[in-house]
C-alpha cells in the first residue's frame, strides 16, 4: 500500500501533521516544558494539552461557520 500513490500521500501527510501541533503548543501557547514528572503525570499533561488544542480548534471552526451563516 505504501508503494501506491495513495499510500505515499497518506505517509507524507502523517509525517507533517504533528509538527504543526507541536509548533503551535510551543510558539502560540508558550508550552516549553512539562510541569510534572513521571510517565503517568506527563501522559496526563499531554492529554490536557491535546484536549485544550482540540477544543480551541473546534471553537475557531464553529466561529467561522457562524460568521459564514450570518453573511
Amino acid at each position: 500500500m505504501l508503494r501506491s500513490e495513495e499510500g505515499y500521500l497518506l505517509a507524507v501527510r502523517r509525517m507533517t501533521e504533528p509538527e504543526s501541533v507541536f509548533g503551535q503548543l510551543k510558539n502560540n501557547r508558550g508550552f516549553r516544558r512539562f510541569l510534572l514528572r513521571g510517565i503517568e503525570k506527563v501522559t496526563l499533561e499531554v492529554g490536557w494539552l491535546s484536549l485544550a488544542h482540540n477544543l480551541l480548534k473546534q471553537a475557531a471552526n464553529d466561529q467561522k461557520q457562524r460568521a459564514a451563516i450570518l453573511q
